[in-house]
C-alpha cells in the first residue's frame, strides 16, 4: 500500500468516521471492558410489545434443529463441528463465520427449551472481554434483535413463565444494549450504524422503564438521521447492493411489527419506496441481481419480503401485479442509484449499472463495475455478475471486486477504481452525462466515466446500451485517449451456458432454453477466458467469459446479443444510427 493510495482513501472519509477510528484504537488499548459486567442492573421491567403479526425469521434457515443439536453448524456454505453447546471462541475460523455464530439466527430453528439452553450457555461462557468476537457492535446488534423477537414475541409465554431464565436473559440484554450505546459504529457508518440504531430502537420498544426509553430515543434518532441518507429518492439503499437492500427491508419490517406508533410513522414511507425498487432489481428467477457485494441465500427472499411487508403495511400498492421476477413487465429507471433496465412477458430481463460505485465515504461493499450489466433470456440468467465469494482478504475476494470480473471494459489491465484490502477504495471512477431514453421499442442508455483518467493518456470510456422489447441488446463502447491504450470488453457467461461455436468475431451460446448469438464489431480479436461465478458465499463456479480486445487512441467496440430466431433491422429515422434487435415478422 503506497502513501498515495492511503491518502486517496482517507480523503473521502467523513470527520465523524475519522474520530470514530481514533476512538476505536484508543479503546482497544485502554478500555476496561470487563467493568460492564459489574454495573448496576435494574430488575426486569416487563415487556410492553403489542404486536399483532408473528415476527419473520431472519433469512433462510440453513441449519435444522437435528444438526444444531449434534453440534454441526453451517454458515456461508461452510459446515463446522463445534459441539453442543457450541464452542463460542473459534478464532481459527473466518471472521464472518464467527459473526454468524453470534448473530443467533439459528434460534428460529430450535424449540424453546433448546433455545433457552444455548442462550444461557452463551451468557455464562462468552463474557464481555477483548478477545470475544461476539461483543463487537455488529453481532451484538443482530443478536439483540434475535433474542428480543424470539423470546419476547415468538415464545413470550414460555419466557415469562420461567423466572430464573427471564432474569438471566434480561441482565444479559441490559448489558449488551448498554454496551452497544457506548460502541456505535460511527467509524464505519452505513449499514453497520443502521443496524446499531435498529437494535436500540427495537430493544427500547420491547421493554418498559427509563433505560428502555433512553435506548429507544437513541435508536430512533439514529434511524431518523440515517433513513433519508441511506435510502435514495428512488428507493434503493445507497450501497447499491441487492443483498443489503433486502436486509434493511427486513429490519424495517421488524421495527414496523413492534406496533410502535413513532416507528411506524418514521419507517412506513421509506419501506414502501424500498419495496418498489426491490421489484426492479430481481431477475425472472426471483433472486436479486448480484451487483456489488451480493449473494443468494443470506437474507430473506424478495418474494417473502414483499408479501410480509404488504401484510404489515396494509397497502397492496407495494405488491407486484404478478410474480415474474417480482414485478410487472416494462422499463424501469432507478436514476439515483444508477440502475436502468427492462423485463418482458417471456422472461427476458436486463439491468444496467450507470451509477457511482456507492457513497464516497463508505465504498466497502462496492465493486469496480461501472457500465456492467446482467441479462436473462426466457427466465434464465445468461450474462452474469461475479457476485461475492467472501469478505476475507484473498485472491477470490480481489477478483470479485475487480473490473475484470464484470461485464464492462477494462483498460490496460487496470481497475476503474483503486480497490485494495477487503473493503478499501482509493481513487474511484464516476459516471457522467447519463442519458436515459425510453421509447416504444425499448430504451437507450448512454454515459461516460472517468475511472481511467488517472492512467497515462487519460482515457475516457463511453458506453451506450440499446435494448429492444423483443429481448435483444446491443452495446457500443468508445475509448478515447491522447496515446495508445489496450482495451478488453468482457461478457461473463452463466455456468449453465456453453459456447457452441466460436468464430473470429462471434459466438453461438447454448443455454437451458435454447441458443443466443453474440457478435462483435471493431478492429480487435475475440477470445475465451476462464472466469468465476460466485452467487453464494463460500461457493464459486468455474465458467467462461468472452473477451474482445482492441488497441489504439480511439477504440470502438460494439457487440450484439441476439436471442434465438431474432434478426437485426434498422429502426425509424430518428434512430437511424442505432441498430436494434427485433423478432422477424
Amino acid at each position: 500500500m503506497s502513501l498515495l493510495i492511503l491518502l486517496n482513501t482517507i480523503r473521502y472519509m467523513r470527520y465523524q468516521q475519522i474520530l470514530g477510528q481514533l476512538r476505536n484504537r484508543f479503546r482497544q488499548r485502554y478500555e476496561k471492558m470487563e467493568e460492564f459486567n459489574f454495573g448496576s442492573i435494574p430488575s426486569f421491567p416487563g415487556c410492553c410489545w403489542h404486536h399483532t403479526s408473528p415476527f419473520l425469521p431472519p433469512g433462510p434457515q440453513n441449519n435444522c434443529a437435528v444438526d444444531i443439536l449434534r453440534g454441526r453448524l453451517s454458515f456461508l456454505n461452510n459446515v463446522q463441528d463445534i459441539g453442543w453447546p457450541p464452542k463460542w471462541d473459534n478464532q481459527a475460523l473466518p471472521k464472518l463465520w464467527q459473526y454468524n455464530l453470534h448473530y443467533f439466527d439459528y434460534l428460529w430453528a430450535l424449540e424453546w427449551p433448546h433455545a433457552k439452553a444455548v442462550v444461557l450457555d452463551w451468557i455464562n461462557h462468552h463474557k464481555i472481554q477483548k478477545d470475544h468476537i461476539g461483543w463487537e457492535p455488529y453481532p451484538t446488534a443482530l443478536r439483540l434483535m434475535n433474542w428480543c423477537t424470539f423470546f419476547f414475541a415468538e415464545h413470550r409465554k414460555h419466557t415469562q413463565a420461567d423466572g430464573d431464565f427471564i432474569r438471566n436473559l434480561w441482565q444479559s440484554i441490559f448489558i449488551q444494549t448498554e454496551w452497544l450505546t457506548k460502541h456505535l459504529e460511527t467509524h464505519l457508518l452505513g449499514n453497520h450504524l443502521f443496524e446499531n440504531g435498529a437494535a436500540l430502537a427495537l430493544a427500547g420498544s420491547c421493554f418498559s422503564g427509563s433505560k428502555a426509553i433512553n435506548w429507544f430515543k437513541l435508536g430512533k434518532g439514529i434511524l431518523a438521521n440515517q433513513l433519508p441518507e441511506q435510502i435514495l429518492p428512488d428507493g434503493l439503499h445507497y450501497e447499491r447492493s441487492g443483498m443489503y437492500h433486502s436486509r434493511l427491508i427486513y429490519v424495517l419490517c421488524l421495527l414496523l411489527n413492534t406496533q410502535n406508533a413513532e416507528l411506524r410513522h418514521l419507517i412506513s414511507d421509506p419501506l414502501k419506496k424500498m419495496l418498489r425498487s426491490l421489484k426492479h432489481i430481481v431477475h425472472p428467477d426471483t433472486n436479486i441481481s448480484l451487483f456489488n457485494d451480493s449473494a443468494f441465500g443470506i437474507y430473506n427472499h424478495p418474494e417473502q419480503l414483499i408479501c410480509y411487508s404488504t401484510r404489515l403495511l396494509g397497502d397492496i400498492s407495494v405488491a407486484p401485479n404478478h410474480w415474474w421476477g417480482g414485478a410487472a413487465v416494462g422499463l424501469f429507471a432507478l436514476p439515483d442509484a444508477g440502475y436502468y433496465g427492462a423485463r418482458t412477458e417471456d422472461g427476458s430481463y436486463v439491468i444496467c449499472d450507470a451509477g457511482p460505485i456507492g457513497p464516497d465515504y463508505i465504498p466497502g461493499h462496492a465493486h469496480a463495475d461501472i457500465f456492467s450489466f446482467e441479462l436473462s433470456i426466457k427466465g434464465h440468467r445468461v450474462i452474469v455478475d461475479s457476485g461475492v465469494h467472501d469478505y476475507e482478504i484473498g485472491p477470490t475476494r480481489d477478483y470479485c471486486r475487480s473490473t475484470k470480473a464484470h461485464n464492462t471494459v477494462q483498460i490496460n489491465g487496470q481497475d476503474q477504481c483503486e480497490m485494495w484490502g477487503a473493503f478499501r477504495v482509493a481513487r474511484r471512477g464516476r459516471p457522467h452525462s447519463i442519458q436515459w431514453l425510453p421509447t416504444e421499442y425499448g430504451f437507450q442508455l448512454g454515459a461516460w466515466h472517468d475511472g481511467y483518467k488517472r492512467l497515462k493518456g487519460r482515457p475516457i470510456h463511453h458506453r451506450q446500451f440499446n435494448w429492444h422489447k423483443s429481448g435483444g441488446l446491443s452495446i457500443n463502447d468508445t475509448i478515447t485517449a491522447s496515446c495508445s491504450q489496450s482495451a478488453a470488453s468482457r461478457l461473463h457467461l452463466h455456468p449453465d451456458c456453453s459456447i457452441n461455436k466460436l468464430k473470429d468475431s462471434s459466438a453461438s451460446i447454448t443455454y437451458p432454453a435454447g441458443e443466443f448469438e453474440i457478435s462483435f464489431l471493431g478492429d480487435g480479436r475475440l477470445s475465451v477466458e476462464d472466469s468465476l461465478y460466485c452467487p453464494e458465499f463460500g461457493r464459486k463456479f468455474e465458467t467462461k467469459s468472452l473477451v474482445y480486445c482492441a488497441s489504439g487512441r480511439d477504440i470502438k467496440i460494439s457487440f450484439i446479443i441476439t436471442p434465438q430466431q431474432r434478426q437485426v433491422v434498422s429502426l425509424p429515422q430518428k434512430f437511424r444510427d442505432t441498430h436494434y434487435l427485433v423478432s422477424p415478422k
